[in-house]
């Protein structure tokens, strides 16, 4: 190595799984980065380390290098390499930038715990987030409806960019269909509403329950990790006309999406919503709350819900159904899907660490396009 060789660092820090939105976040931008990773040594001396738990050691290839998470990072983190620039990918990261580290980017996903929590847990991670905040010289949001929030609660006004998530598209995808279906469904099979998440109350399932109550004749699917929200939910919830899968895999998942009438999020609080994006990759209506950002994410293609009462979710479904039947309606829907784009938003990112390590702009040149199954 040179003397003039330059060290980045970026922090998964706790993130052990890849299933959820802050896995899926971490593996997309990371695995792109690490494609980068040659080009930025050979032209400009810059190396990249991915600071993640053990279990992660070797994720992103052999192009980066690797810093093992500690507990005692949280109170003070030392690193026998001084790093240029040190990014961590989410505002929950408890452990702390090494010392004497150059710019410290943060990418803040959602202030949620601002709703539907209780005083003291708002004010404990309020009080953990504006801590993380003066130990921050650059903010990244991942929806402007966030950037607001930054702004508004946190009282941020440092830099801060706004950079969109993008989305897989799983119309390409093994399709295997759910437990008891067929792998094509006929005529005779009941259409289905379709919903995707962990089933934590603050993503509103419970309003999904309540309209399959209300509309016996309407099938709906609700899918998502076997977290101790979904088990819940579906040992309470004995409707025949409710199934729950729980622990599907990305083959299952693509043929719900693919073989849904529409998709259902009523979510209530969400700093960008990847689920939606990945149901109308496929063309299919969408169904969200107008919360926080999911607006953003919509847009004029998306339905949506201003009462959860179950006759008001009723109208809104059927008018989108109808809706959806339109000419043209599913090719709008996929152009809509394609504006969120992992390549670019990678793109973005490695723009703005050129930017702050006062590198030329050539240095963040668009990654490559690679397949989703190339990316796991």
């Amino acid at each position: 190595m040179s003397v003039t060789d330059l060290h980045v660092g970026i922090s998964l820090g706790g993130v052990a799984g890849l299933q959820d939105g802050l896995g899926e976040f971490a593996l997309q931008i990371g695995s792109r980065i690490a494609r980068a990773a040659p080009a930025w040594r050979e032209r400009h001396g810059v190396h990249f380390h991915f600071h993640v738990r053990e279990k992660l050691v070797g994720l992103f290839g052999a192009d980066v290098g690797y810093l093992t998470v500690t507990r005692w990072q949280r109170l003070r983190h030392v690193q026998p390499l001084r790093y240029a620039l040190w990014h961590s990918l989410h505002q929950l990261n408890k452990t702390r930038p090494p010392v004497g580290c150059g710019p410290r980017v943060v990418t803040v996903h959602d202030l949620n715990y601002l709703y539907g929590r209780n005083a003291f847990s708002t004010w404990r991670h309020h009080r953990r987030t504006r801590a993380l905040l003066a130990r921050t010289d650059h903010v990244v949001a991942i929806s402007e409806y966030t950037a607001a929030d930054v702004r508004r609660h946190l009282g941020w006004r440092g830099p801060l960019d706004v950079v969109l998530n993008g989305a897989r598209s799983f119309v390409a995808a093994e399709r295997q269909p759910l437990q008891g279906w067929p792998a094509e469904p006929g005529p005779r099979d009941r259409p289905f509403l379709f919903h995707l998440s962990r089933m934590s109350p603050s993503k509103n399932p419970q309003a999904i329950v309540d309209l399959a109550r209300a509309w016996p004749e309407m099938l709906f699917v609700l899918c998502g990790p076997p977290g101790h929200d979904s088990r819940a939910l579906r040992d309470a919830v004995q409707l025949p006309n409710v199934q729950f899968h729980l622990g599907i895999d990305e083959a299952q998942k693509a043929w719900a999406y693919a073989n849904c009438a529409g998709f259902l999020f009523p979510s209530l609080t969400e700093g960008f919503g990847l689920p939606p994006i990945e149901a109308m990759h496929f063309g299919k209506p969408v169904f969200l709350a107008r919360r926080t950002s999911l607006p953003e994410v919509g847009g004029d293609v998306a339905e949506y819900f201003d009462d959860f009462e179950p006759a008001a979710m009723r109208r809104v479904v059927e008018a989108g159904l109808a809706r959806a039947r339109q000419p043209g309606f599913a090719d709008a829907v996929r152009r809509h899907a394609a504006r969120f784009d992992w390549d670019d938003a990678a793109a973005a990112y490695l723009a703005l660490y050129a930017r702050l390590l006062g590198l030329e702009a050539s240095a963040a040149s668009p990654v490559e396009p690679r397949t989703a199954a190339a990316l796991g």
